[in-house]
């Protein structure tokens, strides 16, 4: 099955905000919320899809034809392709009730690791969607990341507890949902994190920590200094807070200043293969992709996962090969022209 087919498919299935266009790239969907458009002028979402097209790639093909292998090694697990599906919650809001949060993430988990990726889960108020994300993960041998919204300090140990029971491989918490009202409305508060506040959710993790959603380097080198194994390079689609830099503009200066000291992932706007090589020949270890697994699942659930990760993944060997890497860690700076 073809992925262009998926997105035919799933057009009866995504509710009346996401258009499942063949290309995600934000314009359609600018200013649907609830939807998987982005905050304010809705322009976040489309400034990430456009600076990654801003980014060329160099072609050169005078060199030794060896086999392309675009396997990724991190926090001791090996994988197919270094992209992984990014956490969405909320997807019957969102989308459609084709799906609730709990169905949504037991599809994705056991689909991406049957693909041989991972996938991120997301997170709710609910707290079923958790128990149901961690459970799907445990079932898929760990291979999954469950992703903590910044709750306050009782509910993120309750969330951390059912993270670390799933087996997981990594937790992720995801630090740019700060700004859902949901969370500022609670009692205690949630959101913001100081590095001290961070540094006992890491250490409790018991297995490598990633902060989702640093666009600076200063808050790159405050997840570093809280101890944290990665961070994802992320303005969470640009839903949470408007006019933000795409992270492509942001990506490397971060990539620079933490200099080899932690893994750094990125998200927002990939969409194809040749995006993925964008991002690792800016330094990014690895590349995190949301909206368009949504269209993959609700187009043709573990069948349409397969077929976008069989795609992207041939996009990547496929620039690879015209780019002259044959592994991930031949792929350097001046493979992309910025």
């Amino acid at each position: 099955m073809k992925y262009a087919e998926v997105i035919e498919q799933a057009r009866g299935n995504l509710g009346k905000y996401c258009k499942a266009c063949p290309v995600c790239n934000g314009r359609a969907c600018r200013d649907a919320l609830p939807g998987p458009g982005a905050k304010g002028s809705g322009t976040g979402a489309i400034r990430n899809y456009d600076k990654w097209q801003d980014i060329r790639v160099n072609m050169d093909t005078l060199c030794e034809n060896r086999p392309i292998d675009a396997s990724l090694e991190i926090f001791g697990r090996k994988f197919r392709y270094p992209f992984f599906a990014g956490p969405v919650g909320a997807v019957g809001l969102h989308y459609s009730d084709s799906y609730t949060d709990e169905s949504y993430n037991r599809v994705l988990v056991s689909a991406c690791a049957e693909a041989g990726i991972a996938a991120f889960t997301g997170d709710g108020a609910n707290p079923e969607v958790m128990k149901a994300a961690t459970l799907a993960i445990r079932e898929a041998a760990g291979t999954g990341i469950p992703t903590v919204k910044p709750w306050n300090v009782e509910l993120v140990k309750e969330k951390m507890a059912m993270a670390k029971e799933s087996g997981a491989f990594a937790i992720a918490m995801d630090i740019d949902a700060a700004g859902l009202p949901f969370l500022k409305n609670m009692t205690p508060p949630a959101g913001r994190k100081s590095v001290e506040e961070l540094r006992e959710i890491v250490q409790s993790a018991g297995v490598p920590f990633i902060v989702k959603g640093v666009m600076t380097v200063k808050g790159a080198l405050k997840a570093l200094e809280a101890g944290a194994a990665a961070i994802l390079v992320s303005n969470h689609g640009g839903r949470v807070l408007d006019q933000c830099p795409a992270t492509a503009e942001v990506l490397e200066e971060i990539v620079q200043a933490v200099d080899g000291r932690m893994k750094v992932l990125v998200d927002g706007g990939i969409r194809t293969g040749v995006d993925v090589f964008k991002a690792l020949a800016l330094g990014a270890d690895g590349v995190i992709i949301a909206r368009p697994f949504v269209t993959a699942v609700y187009g043709a659930a573990d069948e349409g996962v397969k077929a976008y990760v069989d795609q992207i993944g041939a996009e990547l060997e496929d620039t690879m090969t015209m780019c002259g890497a044959a592994t991930l860690a031949d792929i350097t700076r001046d493979m992309v022209r910025v």
